[in-house]
């Protein structure tokens, strides 16, 4: 009987203990898959995150492919264009180099020209004295020449000398007329061949201009491009440093270890892509009007006024000039702002995704339904369009 009692005795002792150690165990199963299921949402949160991540480290690099081929493209016009401009350069000195040889030959020209009349003003006295005293000759020569000469010989010798003389004075005449016409001709084709020449420069240099500027154009082309590429480098640099903190917290996640701080995406990257707040057309641009900060789309009451990245509920709550605000701290002094809310749907601290509602649309200032929306990077107002997707 004793026996019968010391064995259920320990029967019971085993089976209380069985029963205990099973509840630790259920109640470790429940706390492990409370943790799991504790950490899905995380792991959702995050692998979305590395997701988005890489889909903008793609473009970033299709972005970067497209700026280097276009930048081989610009140099290779460069190159064109110096070849171009050296060519219209020689061009301009070959011109110059022929108008000083037409010049040196126009004032050749000149000068002979001058000495021809120099000497004919010189010789003009003597020659018209000439000329004269055979005019009054005329018809009665050989009588004179006949009166004044003692015999017939003399009077044919005397003949033959004034008529020498008369040919030579007409000759002289005759060939300076001719020296100085042939002299006139070939400064007009100099003078003529001197003004083609000027424009022929004129036309040269506009080239040449037009090709430098081209030329500039291009080299600013350039420099723009390499601003692009570099600021692409450092974005896509950014988006690396944030994806490697999300893949080593999945990896913590996976694997059940103590997860490291929430690892938010950086804003700078997304420049150009961020999805719009709500869907409608921009009744207010950036710098125009009383919303010089920001812009206003109008949209109908009562739609979602979404989050346009991943961010922190830096305020919510009635702000004067905005109505119904809400701020999101996107981190490194870059903030979204959503104004004129009929409703606020978000806390001031709570974390909040890309394209989670955070208020509704709401009347504006200027009386129609719409939404503000406003950016700051660094601190400052930015032009929401140059962020924002274009559509």
């Amino acid at each position: 009987m004793d026996s019968r009692r010391a064995s259920a005795a320990g029967l019971g002792t085993i089976v209380r203990r069985s029963l205990v150690s099973a509840i630790f165990a259920f109640c470790a199963v429940c706390v492990f898959v409370a943790a799991a299921f504790a950490q899905l949402p995380d792991r959702a949160r995050t692998e979305a995150l590395a997701r988005r991540a890489t889909e903008r480290l793609q473009a970033l690099q299709r972005e970067a492919d497209r700026l280097a081929s276009e930048e081989r493209t610009v140099l290779g016009d460069l190159r064109k264009l110096e070849i171009e401009r050296q060519l219209r350069a020689e061009e301009v000195r070959r011109v110059d180099a022929d108008a000083a040889n037409v010049q040196s030959e126009i004032n050749t020209t000149t000068e002979r020209m001058a000495s021809l009349e120099a000497s004919a003003n010189a010789e003009q006295p003597e020659l018209r004295v000439r000329l004269i005293e055979v005019y009054k000759l005329g018809q009665a020569r050989y009588l004179r020449l006949l009166l004044s000469t003692p015999d017939l010989r003399s009077f044919g010798q005397s003949t033959r000398t004034v008529a020498a003389l008369a040919k030579l004075d007409r000759d002289r005449v005759a060939s300076h007329a001719r020296t100085l016409e042939e002299l006139g001709r070939t400064r007009r084709t100099l003078e003529q061949r001197r003004t083609e020449l000027a424009k022929l420069r004129a036309t040269a240099e506009k080239a040449q201009a037009a090709a430098l500027r081209a030329a500039q154009a291009r080299a600013d082309l350039i420099r723009d491009i390499d601003r692009k590429r570099d600021l692409n480098a450092q974005l896509a640099g950014e988006l690396q440093v944030a994806q490697q903190k999300l893949q080593a917290t999945l990896r913590d996640l996976v694997t059940g270890a103590p997860a490291a701080e929430s690892v938010a995406l950086p804003l700078r990257p997304f420049r150009g892509d961020l999805e719009w707040p709500v869907t409608g057309r921009v009744t207010r641009r950036f710098g125009r009007g009383t919303a010089s900060n920001g812009i206003e789309i109008s949209a109908p009451a009562g739609a979602d006024a979404r989050a346009v990245h991943d961010g922190i509920v830096a305020f919510a709550g009635i702000f004067a000039g905005f109505g119904n605000l809400v701020i999101l701290d996107h981190g490194s002094q870059s903030f979204s702002l959503y104004g004129d809310l009929l409703e606020i749907g978000v806390k001031k601290g709570a974390r909040v995704e890309h394209g989670q509602p955070v208020g509704s649309v709401g009347p504006t200032s200027s009386g129609s339904d719409g939404l503000y929306f406003e950016l700051r990077v660094d601190g400052q107002p930015v032009d929401p369009l140059q962020w924002l997707r274009k559509r």
